[in-house]
């Protein structure tokens, strides 16, 4: 809904010619090899999505559209009457499962994450795999990621030695100090700092189609222990720790060199305008992108 933002992010016109970030992110994974879109969005936006968004992409690449409803929750499951905030991240992915059959990755749609970062997952997917739970992310450095604007919330990641993902954690208040050190406090109130490498999750995932079998099962547990929740999210790094824990599942966390931005504060916007203005006047994108 863009509350902090003021409006819908998915829709402002923020390239040079009024594309959305999403269009970047579309265009990239195209030039990565990426052969279908699934766009998950609210029932009530279809028609503006449709006319304002979907039209362009046509003769360019498949789309698909499904729908994340509260409704919409395994059998025998019923939402509470009083309930207005929707299911999470997670569930959102789910809304997938019928239309999604091969290797495919998660982004959030008012993000941009940059073309190495699509070519790195594009990589990783195209591997031959010989079990279920064999999954990866994009790991963007956290310098990578700040704003100028105000605090930012990542998800910081732990690896093995052979870059294996081991936990994520939710980091609150990560900010810049004066002079460059980026720092965040802990749940007591200490203060730790981040070396600017580190890597953090923005939401790229790549899974494969057996993610759904795990997700449902999950979403499940979620609601049997939150029966009647106004306001409980099942969340992508939820199922993703509960699987690591399990050993279900295993995440490779891939390095990018790319510079992620987005919108999270109205005051972000001009320096969005002005960052794909310069991708565009040094060749990373052509004058016009569809």
């Amino acid at each position: 809904m863009g509350s902090r933002y003021g409006g819908l992010k998915q829709l402002d016109g923020v390239g040079p010619h009024g594309e959305t970030i999403m269009d970047y992110s579309i265009f990239d994974a195209m030039r990565a090899g990426f052969g279908k879109v699934v766009f998950v969005i609210r029932k009530d936006f279809e028609q503006d999505f449709r006319e304002k968004i979907l039209s362009k992409y046509e003769g360019h690449i498949p789309v698909e559209v499904v729908f994340q409803a509260l409704d919409k929750l395994p059998e025998g499951y019923t939402v509470n009457p009083e309930r207005t905030k929707p299911w999470g991240t997670n569930h959102a992915v789910m809304m997938g499962a019928k239309v999604i059959n091969e290797p495919f990755v998660v982004i959030n749609a008012d993000d941009y994450y940059g073309p190495d970062a699509f070519r790195v997952i594009a990589e990783e997917l195209k591997r031959e795999r010989t079990r279920k739970g064999d999954y990866c992310m994009v790991g963007f450095r956290v310098a990578n990621t700040m704003t100028e604007n105000g605090a930012v919330s990542r998800g910081v990641c732990t690896k093995d030695s052979d870059s294996y993902l081991t936990d994520i954690v939710e980091r609150g208040g990560i900010k810049f100090e004066a002079d460059r050190t980026i720092v965040f406090n802990d749940e007591n109130g200490e203060r730790h700092t981040l070396n600017p490498d580190t890597p953090v999750s923005m939401n790229f995932w790549g899974f494969t189609p057996d993610y759904f079998e795990f997700s449902d099962r999950e979403f499940r547990k979620f609601l049997d222990l939150n029966p009647g929740s106004l306001t409980g999210e099942y969340y992508i790094p939820t199922a993703v720790n509960t699987m690591l824990s399990s050993g279900e599942a295993t995440v490779k966390v891939l390095d990018t060199t790319s510079q992620w931005f987005g919108v999270t504060y109205a005051d972000d916007r001009a320096g969005v305008v002005e960052n794909l203005a310069r991708l565009h006047a040094d060749g990373t994108y052509p004058e016009h992108l569809f």
